[in-house]
């Protein structure tokens, strides 16, 4: 087993600047846990790109190695639950925000965060979910038991050319919802047709500005991924009964609303984490991705990089110019 390993490591040089580059790594350097996992794939998430320019609200202590989802195999187990060469994911907890992660290519993690790899999936396939896919699936599954059929009506998505966004319109399509998706972004259009939407509106489109506190009722329900203004007018806008499952605050984590949608029209806001999701969940989730809800089209929304381009990747989803899903090949 090599005892020194390739990983983007970001440094603090001085208050307030932080540079990143790829190193040697030694593994007696990974923090202490019962896995340690051979890492295949990674991917990118906004919350990485933050990491990775040293936002101190998802990173505290510098030097690390950002990267909140990991795909590959065991390494070496210490709990009988994982043995050598199994093929595991792993997402959220604490991966890549304050415990080294996926973009280094091996990792050390506590076996509580470590799920085996569902029947149906492929290392990269699972990477392409990741940590979007799994919030993807989360909202869906709200919605579902909140009682949001396809037959309901159309299902709202917004920031529909992201990773939770597109994800959530391929997997809405699949199971047969009419899905109108919310995106700036133009160049988007031809891709999210081509996952099954049925209407496509712009932000400003998205947003009512008169101040009424209930609007014309078009949606069953809502995957809201932006927050603010967008998930205020959704919030009025739902029909009798509709759903709006939250998991994002890109726009703003502020709503200004009253309480007739709820009392009114009996709605529901309804909030998803998908970073302390206990693991049962999970699994049922990602059973229901690598089966039932797997999308056809998952190439449509995926792009492949390595560790030496990861950088420029990196300040391209900050400035939102990226679509779909990024996935970093460490094998």
């Amino acid at each position: 087993m090599e005892k020194i390993f390739s990983a983007l490591v970001v440094r603090e040089q001085e208050a307030g600047k932080f540079t990143r580059s790829l190193e040697q790594v030694k593994m007696e350097d990974l923090p202490d846990g019962e896995v340690l996992i051979k890492v295949h794939y990674s991917s990118l998430n906004y919350k990485d790109g933050l990491s990775a320019v040293g936002n101190k609200g998802v990173t505290r202590n510098y030097p690390h190695t950002p990267g909140i989802d990991a795909a590959g195999t065991v390494a070496y187990s210490s709990v009988p639950e994982f043995s050598k060469g199994e093929e595991v994911i792993v997402t959220g907890f604490d991966l890549g925000m304050n415990t080294n992660g996926g973009y280094g290519e091996y990792i050390r993690v506590p076996s509580a965060w470590v799920i085996p790899l569902p029947k149906g999936l492929t290392l990269k396939e699972s990477m392409i979910f990741g940590t979007a896919g799994l919030t993807a699936g989360l909202c869906t599954e709200a919605l579902i038991a909140h009682g949001i059929t396809p037959s309901k009506g159309p299902v709202l998505v917004s920031g529909g050319s992201g990773g939770v966004g597109s994800l959530s319109v391929a997997i809405l399509s699949k199971l047969g919802y009419e899905v109108i998706a919310v995106t700036g972004k133009k160049k988007a259009h031809e891709i999210l047709k081509s996952l099954g939407v049925g209407k496509i509106i712009s932000r400003e489109e998205a947003v009512d500005s008169s101040g009424k506190p209930l609007l014309r009722p078009i949606y069953a329900g809502a995957i809201d991924t932006v927050g603010g203004s967008i998930l205020t007018t959704a919030m009025k806008s739902l029909k009798y009964g509709g759903s709006i499952a939250c998991c994002g605050l890109v726009s703003s984590p502020k709503i200004d609303l009253t309480v007739f949608p709820f009392i009114l029209k009996g709605n529901n806001l309804l909030g998803i984490d998908s970073v302390e999701c206990e693991i049962q969940k999970r699994i049922d989730v990602w059973n229901k991705l690598a089966g039932p809800w797997k999308p056809d089209q998952l190439s449509k929304i995926t792009e492949t990089c390595n560790l030496d381009q990861l950088s420029d990747k990196i300040q391209q989803i900050l400035k939102g110019e990226l679509m779909g899903r990024t996935v970093v090949s460490l094998y």
